[in-house]
């Protein structure tokens, strides 16, 4: 196996900068330089974003910066010993000691368990004073080779009298604790945050055991020892996986770096919340409750919330809607608009030995019509059903989807599958808080809050609010029916701003759902539904392909990176995936994004102004079939991509930040 570190990779006493970008760069340089990547700049941007994700020092003045990047061709630790302390966003202040981890795309998981276990080493005290004493690269390179095969320092002599004094007092009943810690990239912070929380736990007398879910594997927690457990420390950035697991343990979340700063105090609240009856614990449900719950502790309010259960309604509903609006089109391509007139008979009573009037391409045009057609039915359902399983967890998605059915059956349409999923949601989660008998819990999930939730929720929807809904349904689709001229290409500027917005946030997402709700009411005699789905497709395809477009007439104002994603990013703009701009979004919002809505205003004006449609709800231009007025779609995104592109290139050439300068300092102020 290659050897992960070398004196070339090590720098020793040197100033390297005042900012975590300016060392990361020299180390990102040191790692090309041995030839274990392939460029500095796209190894470089890809650890500065992980870094600002979250910060990566730790306490004892030490950072681990560390990524994967395609970069990389062999994994590499650049190590550096400053003269010069950077802060690296550790609570003790700034670090001395900064290891580089750079590690391929498709690091193998040898070589992520080494990573995992030099990581650990480094809370080690004897390890790190060791490191700050030696001399020369090579000892450096000896003391982690040492550390990665397990070559501990030798304990204080004090040490093994002290544990055993402890292990003596704590003997009679210690308490058991069962942690999970897993971090974005986990390579690092998942490992350390581990070792903390463990030798805070060994000092307390408490019996703690970690699973840690990192990119070298993780092996679970035997169940038994679960089961055993008083409570539960979740020390993660991202969702824990198999959280059923731990359900109905009181539980203490935070992110995983705390679990580095502050182990102490996690494992005194988990202590404290083992002993209150009334602590948080990890609900039955699963995972998005818990994860609702995590935010409220952070001050959530209740405009994100429900911005998040309708984003998460969306998400799982598009799936349902892609399939079915595409086969649904390919309907319409194979048996022209009567179709749909036809299309029961000829799937009931004919196939392929006995085709009906019109041959194979009208039995084939049914059948991918009446497909489609009963996938688009689950749209309304499956938004509602979402909606409510991320307000309540598993326990709502029935509650949810009935509510969305009875919506679609009072053609409430889309703010009715809305309504009925957030208050199906909203009940099964007040009816779950309900204080049960023991005997009764197992039931609770499964039968008692489906029931009750479905029987209120849908009632509800049938006796107050369906029909009110169903009016206002009816007569927004009037308007839009009736739009023509102006007012259908206002229409299209807004809904081409709001695509490009936040480019597939939860602006773009009301547009799109928006669209797709009405897909199923289009018809030859009434188009304005793929007006709508038309405009909204052209204008989603924008950012990417400006974004492309602009990489290529003028590379130097982009990063390599950039250009790397200008080159993808011209099939995702081509297949309508409007993320294919968040790189760029990411790192220059104030000029992408303004310069993205403007494009996209103006294909959105142009695809209502003359009439492009849309039968299919996603695809891009793969899906020309189901376009009408094709020709005007492909020239309202040439023309929005190339306004785009260079108002993002003008934006970036003359809207130029000027640097602060640092203000003199008065004479008075000396000492």
């Amino acid at each position: 196996m290659t050897q992960l570190i070398t004196p070339q990779l090590v720098t020793l006493d040197q100033n390297l900068g005042d900012s975590p970008a300016d060392v990361i760069r020299v180390l990102a340089g040191k790692v090309a330089a041995t030839g274990r990547a392939s460029e500095v700049e796209g190894l470089f941007a890809d650890a500065f974003a992980r870094e600002q994700k979250t910060a990566t020092g730790v306490p004892g003045g030490i950072a681990i910066p560390h990524c994967r990047s395609a970069a990389v061709q062999e994994p590499a630790l650049a190590m550096a010993r400053l003269s010069h302390k950077v802060d690296f966003g550790a609570k003790d202040g700034p670090a001395d000691l900064i290891f580089f981890i750079a590690a391929p795309d498709g690091a193998d998981q040898e070589h992520l368990k080494l990573l995992s276990k030099l990581a650990r080493s480094l809370i080690k005290k004897d390890f790190t004073a060791a490191l700050r004493a030696a001399a020369t690269e090579q000892d450096i390179v000896d003391l982690v080779d040492g550390a990665l095969a397990d070559k501990p320092a030798a304990a204080p002599a004090e040490a093994a009298p002290a544990a055993a004094a402890a292990s003596t007092t704590t003997a009679a009943a210690p308490k058991r604790i069962v942690a999970v810690t897993a971090c974005p990239t986990g390579i690092a912070h998942t490992y350390m945050a581990a070792d903390s929380l463990v030798a805070a736990a060994k000092e307390m007398g408490v019996d703690l055991q970690v699973e840690t879910q990192g990119s070298s594997g993780a092996k679970p927690l035997d169940p038994a020892v679960i089961a055993a457990a008083d409570a539960v420390i979740f020390a993660v950035d991202v969702d824990v996986r198999g959280k059923e697991r731990f359900a109905g343990k009181p539980v203490i979340n935070a992110p995983v770096k705390r679990g580095i700063d502050e182990p102490d105090k996690m494992v005194r609240e988990a202590l404290a919340a083992a002993d209150d009856p009334r602590a948080r614990r990890v609900p039955h449900a699963g995972a998005e409750e818990q994860a609702e719950r995590d935010e409220e502790e952070k001050g959530e309010h209740i405009g994100q919330k429900l911005k998040r259960a309708l984003l998460t309604g969306v998400s799982y509903m598009i799936p349902f809607v892609a399939g079915g609006g595409l086969l649904i089109a390919l309907g319409f391509l194979l048996g022209g608009y009567d179709i749909t007139e036809v299309a029961d008979k000829v799937v009931l009573e004919n196939n392929f030995g006995n085709l009906p009037e019109g041959g194979l391409a009208i039995y084939l045009g049914a059948v991918a019509f009446k497909i489609g057609n009963l996938s688009m039915g689950f749209l309304i359902p499956a938004l509602a059903g979402y909606i409510a399983y991320a307000i309540a967890d598993r326990p709502g998605i029935a509650p949810g989807f009935v509510a969305g059915a009875v919506a679609s059956f009072m053609d409430a349409g889309f703010l009715g599958g809305i309504i009925g999923g957030l208050l199906a949601g909203y009940i099964a989660y007040l009816i779950g808080t309900w204080q049960v008998p023991r005997w009764l819990r197992g039931l609770m999930p499964v039968v008692i809050i489906p029931l009750l939730a479905s029987i209120v929720a849908s009632g509800l929807m049938f006796l107050v609010l369906g029909g009110p809904i169903a009016g206002l349904t009816a007569a927004l689709n009037g308007w839009l029916t009736g739009m023509s001229g102006a007012s259908a290409v206002v229409l299209g500027i807004i809904l081409g701003l709001m695509m490009c917005f936040d480019l597939g946030g939860p602006v773009n997402k009301v547009a799109y759902a928006f669209a797709v709700a009405g897909l199923t009411a289009g018809s030859a005699d009434n188009q304005a539904p793929w007006l709508i789905m038309g405009t909204v497709m052209a204008a989603g395809m924008v950012p990417p392909l400006a974004m492309a477009l602009a990489t290529v007439l003028n590379k130097k104002l982009f990063t390599l990176n950039e250009r790397e994603n200008g080159k993808a990013a011209w099939l995702l703009g081509a297949s309508f995936i409007s993320e294919g701009a968040i790189p760029f979004a990411a790192t220059d919002p104030l000029r992408v994004i303004p310069a993205s809505m403007l494009g996209g205003a103006l294909t959105g004006a142009l695809c209502m102004a003359t009439g492009v449609t849309s039968q299919a709800p996603h695809g891009g231009f793969f899906v020309f079939f189901a376009i009408g007025n094709l020709a005007m779609f492909i020239v309202a995104i040439v023309a929005g991509m190339v306004v785009s592109a260079l108002a993002v290139i003008a934006l970036k050439r003359f809207a130029v930040k000027k640097p602060v300068e640092a203000e003199p300092v008065p004479a008075t102020a000396s000492v």
